[in-house]
């Protein structure tokens, strides 16, 4: 609620409760004041000054209502006993202790009104019908029955909207986490997009140019090939890394870049032979796989390629595709050991670490470990389950 309708809102409903006291005590009031004067009775200086001093003292007391409830309504409902125009204030004293919904509280206010009502008839010599003892415990019973109906919907229905308003903070609350867990997991994402990306142009980019720096011996045309293959693996590197970074600036309709694939491997492998790369692949893969499963053997073939630039310049890459719907696609990249001696180019530590979720999360499994010629060895294991036999089933 707006901070400048709360104090109003809270003002008028403080007004609209007062006006509502005062329109009961007030017939009451009128109506005790008749009944004298039909039996000729004097109504004496209490009437008229007593009893309205004492009512405006219990609407006064009706302000603090909220803050001492049990008080409030206590001192309300006694002090209504010398005043017939405070019967309005002890009745919404009685509503408001009963919005609390407490039936000890609720039965100790009752019990005090209808006492005190008893002993109200004292105050003024007005004569009663023979008989009229219990008409007189019943009025005041009912009129408080129906103050304390009112009080319990009231407080109900004050319940309800609460409920209903923490629902719906709680909820706001659970969808601002869910937003903030999709940003994480986006930024994730991006994150290993740009490191598959970027790491192995980089890598082959650090192993030509560690080339250059250790052979003194290369002829020019081959200083040249090296050379282009520099410029050329920066220039794709700047170009793949602009294509990530454009998803975050496009809009949310906007498609993103085409994903890698098992048809990819081929042209993988031809970039790595072109910036100098001893590369052989085997493949025995027939049939065409889901695209999960195809991006993530790319991304297992480009990491394999990536290390061994990375941790084994020089040393020949051998590597193997196998697999047939219904069974599972097998990967294996195989390195010797290097054959060139270069500065070891700082490594992350994250690049087999997300390899190894992907995998996982296409329903796989990651191996790598050193070989006994000094070599390394990464395979993996992706299900590929026959789509003819799921559309059967």
């Amino acid at each position: 609620m707006n901070m400048d309708v709360a104090p109003r809102f809270g003002w008028w409903q403080q007004t609209w409760r007062l006006a509502a006291a005062a329109a009961v005590g007030i017939p009451t009031w009128l109506s005790t004041g008749v009944l004298l004067q039909w039996q000729a009775a004097e109504t004496g200086s209490w009437f008229h000054t007593g009893d309205p001093m004492v009512a405006l003292g219990c609407l006064t007391a009706l302000l603090w209502r909220r803050r001492f409830p049990l008080a409030v309504a206590m001192t309300v409902t006694i002090a209504s006993t010398a005043s017939a125009l405070a019967t309005g204030a002890a009745l919404v004293a009685l509503s408001s202790i009963s919005t609390r919904r407490r039936p000890v509280e609720i039965g100790v206010v009752v019990l005090a009104y209808v006492t005190a009502s008893q002993f109200a008839v004292g105050f003024y010599p007005v004569q009663s019908p023979p008989g009229s003892f219990w008409l007189q415990l019943a009025l005041p019973a009912l009129t408080a029955g129906i103050a304390v109906a009112l009080g319990v919907a009231v407080g109900a229905r004050r319940a309800e909207v609460r409920s209903l308003r923490d629902r719906a903070e709680s909820s706001e609350r659970e969808q601002t986490a869910r937003a903030a867990q999709a940003r994480a997991l986006e930024r994730n994402r991006i994150a290993r997009e740009m490191h598959d990306v970027l790491a192995h142009r980089i890598s082959l980019v650090a192993m030509q140019a560690g080339v250059l720096d250790h052979r003194s011996d290369l002829r020019a045309e081959e200083n040249r090939v090296l050379v282009r293959g520099i410029a050329e693996g920066s220039r794709q590197a700047l170009e793949e890394l602009r294509d990530v970074l454009g998803v975050l600036r496009a809009d949310p309709g906007h498609p993103e870049p085409p994903q890698p694939s098992l048809e990819g491997i081929p042209d993988l492998v031809a970039d790595a032979r072109t910036s100098g790369l001893d590369v052989t692949l085997t493949t025995t893969v027939t049939g065409t796989p889901s695209d999960v499963v195809g991006r993530t053997c790319y991304r297992v073939v480009q990491e394999g390629l990536t290390n061994a630039a990375k941790h084994a310049p020089g040393a020949r890459i051998h590597i193997t595709l196998d697999g047939t719907a219904g069974d599972q696609l097998d990967v294996s990249v195989h390195n010797s050991p290097a054959t060139i001696k270069t500065a070891q180019p700082p490594a992350s530590g994250f690049g087999l670490l997300g390899l190894t979720e992907r995998v996982d999360l296409a329903g796989g499994k990651l191996s790598h470990h050193p070989t006994p010629d000094d070599g390394y060895l990464l395979t993996a294991q992706l299900p590929w389950p026959d789509p003819t036999h799921e559309k059967r089933t």
